[in-house]
């Protein structure tokens, strides 16, 4: 009965020390300074996400009245957007139509980098 307890001590021993050595030869080839590049942590240009078109609108609600769409492949000016980020008022430059669409469709795309 006591060789199993010191067996089963040894094997507990060796599973406690095994990650130790490991992390540390692992941390041991890292390199001194990570540098990002400039790829990293940067915001790219607003477009339609999740959507095919949305509804531009006079004001920056839903019950507001629908002046036109603003389909995925026309290209737009973003004047500026709602404290929020809700609502975002462009003008479509295909259509010439300006108002207001849902932050939710029309947001910039964010690039961050995992090193």
């Amino acid at each position: 009965m006591r060789i199993s307890r010191i067996a089963a001590a040894a094997a507990v021993t060796a599973a406690v020390a095994l990650p130790a050595v490991t992390a540390a030869t692992a941390n041991a080839a890292a390199p001194a300074t990570v540098t990002a590049s400039s790829a990293c942590n940067k915001t790219g240009p607003y477009q339609i996400h999740d959507a095919s078109a949305v509804t531009i609108r006079s004001k920056a609600t839903t019950n507001s009245t629908a002046l036109g769409t603003l389909y995925k492949t026309h290209k737009f000016t973003v004047h500026k957007t709602t404290k929020t980020g809700s609502w975002v008022y462009i003008t479509d430059k295909t259509t010439g139509v300006t108002g207001w669409v849902s932050g939710t469709y029309v947001y910039p795309t964010v690039y961050t980098c995992l090193h």
